[in-house]
């Protein structure tokens, strides 16, 4: 038994659910609502000024306009408040910075071929001045493995 899957299982999954703009946004707004509702039940206070609760809450500001009474609503604020802190905001702060991030000096899939295809000609253009002069050349080193093909970087 494998004892380190689980963490690969998480692992996978946040990986999953960083690269999903969608999914991080949804998942943001699912916890505020659940947690509003969770709120309401728990701190019997309306749905509105629970979910207004559960934003300022999630987002760490605080304002102290509506704060739990009960060790159930504390529990449930520390859950969200670590939550967001330490997941659902650092994901979607590194999703969008590294849609900042492009790198222009990265050659795109058809650059690649083409120069691919340069140094194969060179090669067979060499080889024959090789054999011409009657040099032998070094073997031909082993190809590159490829990327797998649906990991390609898109570029923007």
């Amino acid at each position: 038994m494998d004892v380190l899957l689980p963490f690969r299982w998480i692992y996978r999954g946040l990986v999953w659910f960083a690269n999903s703009p969608r999914t991080l946004i949804a998942s943001y707004l699912l916890m505020i609502v659940v947690a509003g509702v969770i709120y309401s039940q728990v701190e019997h206070k309306s749905a509105a000024d629970s979910v207004w609760w559960a934003v300022v809450t999630a987002s760490t500001v605080g304002y102290g306009d509506i704060s739990p009474t009960t060790a159930a609503g504390r529990t449930l604020a520390a859950l969200l408040i670590s939550t967001m802190v330490l997941l659902v905001i650092p994901l979607i702060t590194a999703h969008f910075a590294s849609q900042l991030i492009v790198d222009d000096d990265a050659f795109e899939h058809e650059e690649q071929e083409a120069l691919k295809a340069d140094v194969r000609r060179m090669r067979a253009l060499l080889e024959e001045l090789a054999a011409r002069q009657g040099i032998t050349l070094p073997a031909e080193p082993a190809p590159l493995p490829q990327p797998p093909s649906g990991r390609r970087r898109r570029r923007r």
